[in-house]
C-alpha cells in the first residue's frame, strides 16, 4: 500500500455513510417506505390485541419473540428490495462514480437497506417485548430476542438486496425471484437441509419452548445466522463487481 492509497481508504468511510443516507433520503421522500410500515402497524395492533388470550403466558410471551423474527425477515427482504430499487438507473451510475467502486456503493445500498429492516424489525419486536415484560420474562431471552431480530433483519436484507434491478434488470423476474428466495428459506429451513438456509425453525422451536430453551440455543442460532448472513453478502459483493 503507498502512502496515497491511505486518505483514499480513510475517505471511504464517509463516503460510505454520504452514500447511504443519500439512499435512505430518497426512500423516504418516495414514500416506498409506507408500503412494509403499514403492514407492520397493522401485526403489531393485532399482538397487542390477542396477547393475553393464551393461558401459558411465559411461553406465550416468548415464543412471540420467535414469531416477530420470521415476520422480520419476510418484511426486511420486501423493504430492502424495494429501497434498492428506488434510485433509477443513471443516479445509480452516478453514485458508483461518486464511491469510486461498485463494492463500496453496493455496501451503501446494503447499509441503507438494513437501518429500514432494522428498524421495522425492532417496531415490529416492540409488542412482544411489551408482553414479556408483561408476564414476567426475564431480561436474558428479551435480549436474545432483540439480538436475534438484529441479525435475522440482515439475513432478510441481504436476501432482498440479490433480487435489486441492479442484479436482476428485469422486474417480470426479479419479484419472482424475491419470492422464490424467501419460499426456497422457508422450505429448507423445515428439512434435513436447513444449515444451507436461516434457521428459521430452529428459533421457533426454541423460543416456543420456554424463556431457559430460547437463550441456551440462541448462541448457535446467532452463530448460524452470522455465516448465513456472510455467504449472502459475499455472493452479493460478487455479482456487484461482475463485468455486465
Amino acid at each position: 500500500m503507498t502512502p496515497s492509497d491511505v486518505p483514499a481508504r480513510r475517505r471511504r468511510g464517509p463516503a460510505l455513510i454520504a452514500l447511504a443516507r443519500f439512499q435512505l433520503a430518497g426512500y423516504l421522500r418516495s414514500l416506498r417506505f409506507m408500503q412494509p410500515l403499514i403492514p407492520v402497524l397493522l401485526i403489531v395492533v393485532l399482538v397487542l390485541k390477542e396477547w393475553s388470550n393464551d393461558p401459558r403466558h411465559v411461553d406465550a410471551a416468548t415464543g412471540s419473540l420467535g414469531d416477530a423474527a420470521v415476520l422480520t425477515f419476510l418484511i426486511g427482504a420486501w423493504a430492502a428490495r424495494s429501497l434498492l430499487d428506488t434510485q433509477p438507473d443513471e443516479q445509480r451510475a452516478l453514485s458508483i462514480t461518486a464511491a469510486g467502486h461498485p463494492v463500496l456503493s453496493a455496501a451503501a445500498g446494503l447499509l441503507a437497506a438494513y437501518t429500514v429492516a432494522l428498524c421495522l424489525g425492532l417496531l415490529l419486536l416492540a409488542a412482544p417485548l411489551l408482553q414479556c415484560l408483561s408476564v414476567g420474562v426475564p431480561p436474558t431471552p428479551m435480549l436474545a430476542g432483540v439480538g436475534l431480530t438484529a441479525l435475522v433483519a440482515f439475513s432478510g436484507t441481504a436476501l432482498g438486496a440479490l433480487t435489486q434491478r441492479a442484479i436482476i434488470p428485469s422486474p417480470g423476474y426479479a419479484l419472482p425471484a424475491l419470492l422464490c428466495g424467501v419460499t426456497t428459506a422457508l422450505l429448507l429451513s423445515l428439512g434435513p437441509l436447513a444449515p444451507l438456509s436461516v434457521p428459521m425453525t430452529g428459533w421457533l422451536r426454541a423460543a416456543h419452548d420456554g424463556p431457559s430453551a430460547f437463550v441456551q440455543a440462541f448462541p448457535g442460532l446467532a452463530l448460524h445466522l452470522i455465516l448465513w448472513n456472510t455467504a449472502l453478502t459475499a455472493v452479493l459483493f460478487f455479482l456487484t463487481r461482475r463485468p455486465r
